[in-house]
């Protein structure tokens, strides 16, 4: 049985996009309309609510899931399996609902995270060798060292490694682990995606990331491994035609860091963060921490795998919330399940912890720490 979570993320699938991949012809948010004789392109798109309808045969507007029911005759969980499949995105039910008693790990060698899914495709052998000789080309060294001010030491323990595909887009491959440091799932940062054109004319703007927006899409990785090539010239733009991020087929980055959970002492302080990006800033400001995916997509599974963290090794939680709502919604769903949770208040003007860090990069972490709530 598919969650809601997993519904409302094939509900959320771009519309246009769907009806193009089925073989419809869409131009300027119109289409032919295939369920009556029509001639003059009546099926309209809305890309904002992300629907469509046809003013003569359709009485109301239909989302992306029953576009698909009704132009491929398939009946629910038929076009939920169909749009996952086209767009690798990997369904609850696709998976063996096995527990597993070992906080994320696998015992068939890795090939899951926080559950035994014998039937994922991710394929940790075909992926495991490129974290043995991890490798930074210019672009995730600057990334990493001056935007970031992350310690080199947390990207040697996090084997942080980086590639170039054919059309020059450098990718940031993020590995996570297992409790036992077995790989199960990668996640690729596309490291050019910060710059993007301006519609109104040919300057260019930073694009700022929200919460919500770290709730990536999954989509199939198609690096065969590190690839070099020739990097642009610094400050020349790159057309946005790759995601921000993208994930292997079959990969299921839950919690990441979970390695560092076997280096607990009992009633040590264990930070709970947001991102990988957060939780190397908190590494590098001298805190052992963890990371969930997003705000958005705390999943049932990794609730249970942070209680069973707590209860096993008695740590004790702490978190720094986004300065944003998501950030804060978070931080009361965690605080259910870890009532013994410590909320950090940001300072003014920072969105997130990575920002915090930086304010006090150059300076001992302990003397800028705010007050706990």
């Amino acid at each position: 049985m598919m969650e809601k979570y997993e519904i409302q993320k094939l509900r959320e699938l771009p519309i246009e996009k769907v009806a193009k991949e089925m073989g419809m012809k869409v131009e300027h948010h119109k289409a032919l309309c295939p369920f009556h004789d029509d001639h003059h392109a009546s099926l309209t798109f809305n890309k904002t609510k992300n629907s469509c309808r046809c003013y003569v045969c359709m009485r109301s507007s239909i989302g992306t899931i029953d576009l698909v029911m009704r132009y491929l005759g398939k009946d629910f969980p038929a076009a939920c399996r169909w749009l996952a499949e086209e767009h690798q995105i990997q369904l609850e039910e696709d998976s063996s609902s096995g527990k597993n008693s070992s906080f994320g790990g696998s015992s068939s060698g890795g090939s899951s995270s926080g559950d035994n899914s014998g039937k994922s495709s991710f394929d940790a052998s075909r992926y495991a060798r490129f974290f043995e000789h991890p490798w930074l080309n210019q672009a995730a060294r600057r990334f990493l060292f001056e935007e970031r001010k992350i310690d080199w030491r947390v990207v040697n323990w996090c084997r942080l490694t980086s590639w170039t595909d054919k059309k020059g887009i450098n990718w940031l491959q993020i590995p996570y682990f297992d409790t036992e440091g077995r790989l199960i799932g990668i996640q690729n940062r596309n490291l050019d995606y910060t710059k993007k054109k301006s519609s109104s004319g040919g300057g260019s703007f930073e694009r700022n990331v929200s919460s919500e927006e770290k709730a990536s899409s999954e989509e199939k990785c198609s690096s065969e491994g590190n690839v070099f090539s020739e990097e642009k010239t610094q400050g020349e733009e790159k057309e946005q035609d790759a995601p921000r991020f993208r994930f292997p087929y079959g990969a299921r980055c839950s919690i990441y860091n979970l390695p560092v959970v076997k280096r607990l002492k009992p009633g040590e302080r264990l930070f709970i963060t947001e991102g990988c990006s957060d939780c190397w800033a908190m590494l590098s400001a001298g805190h052992k921490a963890i990371a969930i995916p997003s705000a958005t997509l705390l999943k049932p599974e990794d609730k249970q795998l942070l209680t069973d963290i707590g209860r096993h090794y008695q740590v004790e939680f702490h978190m720094f919330p986004d300065q944003d709502v998501p950030g804060e919604s978070l931080f009361m769903q965690l605080r259910e399940m870890l009532p013994q949770l410590v909320h950090h208040q940001l300072p003014p003007g920072c969105k997130d912890f990575s920002e915090y860090y930086l304010l006090g990069a150059a300076a001992p972490f302990g003397s800028k720490e705010p007050k706990n709530k």
